[in-house]
């Protein structure tokens, strides 16, 4: 299971989100075996974000954790995909588009433990 936070120092509308997160469905699945089916996304507009100690420039902070994927294949494609979604629907310069990714190794959901072992 993906879990995309997205930090923007923007406000964002209601049709920039519903974009953002059609673009993030997509882009997820550039990462084998993920899917927008168990994406999970949140939002955060209108952060204080401050880079290279400017705050009026805008600006994304975009963690995502993704479970299994140790070996982060993918990753250049998803992290290209998501600085082009953000430019093209926020106007957010790809300089200003900083991506964080998490290794999840276990998880929990509908009150189950999940580990790498439970899919073998």
């Amino acid at each position: 299971m993906p879990f995309i936070t997205c930090k923007v120092n923007r406000p964002v509308s209601r049709e920039q989100e519903a974009e953002l997160k059609a673009r993030m469905g997509k882009a997820i699945e550039l990462v084998p075996g993920k899917s927008e089916e168990y994406l999970l996304l949140a939002f955060e507009p209108e952060g204080h974000l401050w880079l290279r100690g400017d705050d009026t420039q805008p600006m994304a902070y975009i963690d995502a954790a993704i479970f299994g994927n140790e070996g982060h294949c993918g990753y250049p494609e998803f992290t290209a995909e998501v600085t082009r979604a953000f430019g093209d629907v926020l106007g957010i310069p790809a300089g200003n588009v900083y991506i964080k990714y998490e290794d999840i190794t276990a998880w929990g959901v509908s009150g189950q433990y999940i580990d790498r072992g439970y899919f073998r």
